[in-house]
This record gives C-alpha cells, sequence and structure tokens, in this order.
C-alpha cells in the first residue's frame, strides 16, 4: 500500500472523526508500514495503537490549524489525507440550494471557508513538513458536482462552487509544492455516495449499489492514490480511478 511512500512513513489523517476520515485511520493502521499517524478530530478520541497520536483540533480556526503545525514542528510529512469538508449544518443554517432564491451570501461563505479556504490554509501551514526532497502526498476530498464541465443538473450553489474553489486552488498549490519537492503528489478525490452524515439527508435516491460504506470507500480512495505518481500531481480522480473533468 502506497508504494510512493517509505516504510515508515507519517501520516496526517484530518476529519479522523468523520466516517470517511475515520475509515481512512482504520485502513492505513492495518498496514505496518505506517510509523506515525496524526489523527486529527474535532472531539477527543482514543485509539488502541502506539502508533497512533490523536488531535484534538478544529482545522477550520487558526487556533486549530496552528495546533496540528505544532504537532509537526516540520517533521517531513508523507501523508496528508484531507477529510473535512461541510454539506449541510444545522448550527449556521445551511443547507443545499435547489432553486436561487435559496442562495444565501454568509451561508455560502462559511461552505467557501470550510470546503476551499480550509485545505489550503492547511497546506500553507505544514509547508515546512512538506517541502524537501522525500515523497509525499496530498490527498484532499473533493466533489464530482466540484466539476464546472459535468455540471449537468445545477442546484447546490455554494456546495458546487466551493468545490470548483477547492479543486482550482489544489491544483494551484500543486504547482507550487513541485518546485519545493519534487516527489509531491497532490490530488483532488470525489469518494462516490458514501453512508455518513454528509449524505444521510440526500440518500433516497441513490440506487442500494451506489450508497458506498466508509470501509469500501476508504479502501478504494488508498488504491487510487497507489495508483499516481509525481507527474499525475494536480489532478482529479473518483473512488473507481477514472480522471474527472475540471
Amino acid at each position: 500500500m502506497l508504494d510512493h511512500l517509505p516504510d515508515g512513513f507519517t501520516a496526517l489523517v484530518t476529519g479522523a472523526g468523520g466516517g470517511i476520515g475515520s475509515a481512512v485511520v482504520e485502513a492505513l493502521l492495518n498496514s505496518p508500514r505506517v510509523g506515525q499517524l496524526l489523527a486529527v478530530s474535532r472531539t477527543e478520541r482514543a485509539y488502541g495503537d502506539e502508533r497512533v497520536t490523536p488531535i484534538t483540533a478544529d482545522i477550520t480556526t487558526e487556533e486549530g490549524i496552528d495546533t496540528v503545525a505544532r504537532a509537526l514542528e516540520n517533521h517531513p510529512l508523507h501523508l496528508l489525507f484531507n477529510g473535512v469538508g461541510t454539506l449541510h449544518d444545522h448550527e449556521h443554517d445551511i443547507a443545499p440550494e435547489k432553486r436561487l432564491e435559496q442562495f444565501d451570501a454568509s451561508a455560502f461563505a462559511r461552505v467557501m471557508h470550510v470546503n476551499a479556504a480550509t485545505p489550503l490554509r492547511l497546506l500553507a501551514a505544514l509547508n515546512g513538513s512538506l517541502k524537501g526532497s522525500h515523497p509525499c502526498i496530498v490527498a484532499s476530498l473533493s466533489a464530482r458536482v466540484g466539476s464546472i464541465g459535468d455540471n449537468g443538473f445545477g442546484g447546490w450553489y455554494s456546495y458546487r462552487a466551493s468545490k470548483a474553489a477547492h479543486n482550482m486552488l489544489m491544483k494551484t498549490a500543486a504547482i507550487e509544492l513541485a518546485r519545493i519537492n519534487s516527489q509531491a503528489i497532490v490530488l483532488c478525490l470525489h469518494p462516490g455516495t458514501t453512508d455518513t452524515s454528509l449524505s444521510r439527508p440526500f440518500q433516497a435516491r441513490v440506487p442500494e449499489d451506489k450508497l458506498f460504506t466508509p470501509a469500501f470507500v476508504a479502501e478504494r480512495l488508498l488504491a487510487v492514490i497507489d495508483q499516481r505518481c509525481p507527474e499525475d500531481t494536480g489532478s482529479f480522480w473518483d473512488w473507481a480511478g477514472e480522471p474527472i473533468e475540471w
């Protein structure tokens, strides 16, 4: 698994308390090649594995970003898996828009902050751990609805725009990271419809064979990551290993 990375590699997973993030943590720990795994979640979690360093932090805040950066202290990072994102949020009165008149600027700003700005701010804070000559992979969850070319249904204005912005930011960061680490691979990943709290309100019309378990998605995404090389940096892939148009 992840042959591009050295034995005993250091991994960091954000959103480790969520469905996909927690499944990625579990899948990584099934491999003896992981040396240290920093698992970041908003609520305190315990793991029965000495390789895991739990970090309680909200990376959508400056304080949370700083907490994660201090935990690494510029130590070389080989894998960054970002599982943080939002689609709906009752606390902030956020839900996907079905019509133009449902668009709300404050909700839009929040979704853009979490889905687009936060992953880039994380990369900026971890720049010292990513630069160098060591192999490193940055994999950040996106969504097919963020594809401008693939938008045939409309709606979901804020979420679509935030994921399109996420993809542009990751693509742009990939260019810069390649200059400071030729072994860096930056990927945007579409996990498919996964049975998590993010998709649960919208699962009614999803065919049974298109609703995936987090464990399946984690396995597939890690397999897709494993197939990529530095020449693929700044690209967008789905869970089946198929490229997605921007």
